[in-house]
């Protein structure tokens, strides 16, 4: 803001300074008598060489004759005040003494409206989002009709600033068509503008149209990432997975959270080998830290490929992170799954030995089942047993317990008749 404002405050106090003449209009503007340019130029002298109170100083000596120059000197002098008053960093009276250039009159039209949209960039900067727009009004009526698309920004910018944003989004539209129907690209923070009114309208899908807008024009890495994001927030999965692979292809995704939501992005999209592969991959890089969750995402990931050996693999990892039992129990039941009873039935016994189980009548279930497997019957009966005392697994352990006992008596009576 600084840089932009100080560029059309040199431009119009030079410009007017040098060449008068220049501004045509139908009341006559006097001149800047050589006496007063004179005086002018020392306080500029000084200005230019960081000495500011220097410069405030002659422009005081200045001041003192006020009423005896023309309208055009003292806009001039109250140009030079605000310039120099801007250079020190107080922007209010920079803008007091900006408004009186606008109080003169008759002054040169260009004069009048530069001052003036300086004028609203200073009340937006300062806060006074009211002042701003009021100045730009003021413009709009000297302004051409190709300038009009910088005061539409910037009231956008100011009913955004204070919280209007409805009266904001019309405002940014109408630039945006403005530059559209000439074929041209709307500026980047027009876009960006547009993005944040349609977030805080709670807009989403509007958002997500700007995103577009914003990959296509700017193809900045934020924007992919930021598109995936909405359409995360939309539910459109595919479309999320998509912009994610697209990104990935470019080279844009670099950041841990950005891997994370690419695994997480196959894996909401069904494809949960890939999700497993892509974090796995990603903490072997380094690039994601090997904390519980993302260990405990990449082993969920692949038990739901059916990829059980990899998932006993990250669960192992995982039990050795905690001091509960729960990772432990889950690689007893993928080894049963894989019909490792014995591993299943050591592992089951490590889960016991750390505890705090979340689920421990299911720990019962599995060493029962894994004893039935090993016709070990009596063992599993007494397993189901205990199983038989968890509200949770009270139902199955019936169930097997039943089966488990007519094994255990038929194998007693083939002992018996042996």
């Amino acid at each position: 803001m600084k840089l932009q404002f100080l560029a059309l405050a040199v431009c119009s106090l030079w410009l007017l300074f040098v060449h008068p003449a220049q501004a045509q209009q139908t009341e006559r503007v006097p001149a800047l008598r050589e006496k007063v340019y004179g005086q002018l130029a020392r306080a500029q002298e000084q200005a230019d060489n960081g000495n500011l109170e220097q410069g405030l100083s002659i422009l005081g000596e200045v001041a003192e004759k006020a009423d005896s120059m023309n309208s055009y000197e003292r806009a001039m002098m109250w140009n030079f005040y605000g310039f120099m008053y801007y250079e020190q960093g107080n922007t209010k009276q920079a803008i007091n003494h900006f408004e009186k250039v606008v109080n003169e009159t008759p002054i040169p039209e260009s004069l009048q409206k530069s001052t003036l949209y300086s004028l609203a960039q200073l009340a937006l900067s300062d806060g006074q989002f009211q002042r701003a727009i009021g100045f730009l009004g003021q413009w709009e009526g000297l302004a051409k009709e190709n300038e009009m698309s910088k005061a539409w920004v910037l009231k956008a910018q100011a009913y955004y600033q204070a919280d209007k944003h409805q009266e904001a989004l019309p405002l940014i539209d109408k630039a945006i068509a403005a530059a559209d129907s000439k074929n041209k690209t709307p500026d980047e923070n027009w876009l960006i503008l547009k993005r944040a009114l349609h977030y805080e309208l709670e807009q989403p899908k509007q958002v997500a149209k700007v995103m577009e807008r914003l990959v296509a024009d700017y193809s900045k890495p934020e924007y992919w990432l930021q598109l995936a994001g909405v359409y995360a927030q939309l539910e459109q999965d595919d479309k999320q997975l998509a912009v994610l692979e697209a990104a990935r292809q470019q080279g844009f995704i670099e950041k841990g959270s950005e891997w994370k939501q690419l695994a997480q992005a196959y894996y909401f999209n069904e494809l949960p080998y890939k999700a497993a592969e892509t974090i796995h991959q990603a903490m072997s890089d380094g690039q994601v830290e090997k904390s519980v969750d993302n260990l405990k995402f990449m082993a969920q990931a692949y038990t739901q490929a059916k990829e059980y050996e990899l998932a006993i693999e990250a669960y192992n990892e995982l039990s050795g992170k905690v001091e509960h039992g729960n990772f432990a129990l889950q690689v007893a039941q993928l080894h049963l799954t894989l019909n490792n009873n014995e591993k299943a039935l050591e592992s089951a016994e490590s889960a016991l030995s750390k505890g705090n189980l979340d689920n421990e009548g299911n720990l019962y279930l599995i060493k029962g089942m894994a004893s039935l497997n090993l016709k070990r019957y009596e063992q599993a009966t007494s397993h189901f047993e205990q199983a038989l005392g968890y509200q949770t697994t009270e139902q199955s352990a019936q169930q097997w317990l039943k089966y488990a006992k007519s094994q255990l008596k038929q194998q007693q009576q083939l002992a018996k008749l042996k």
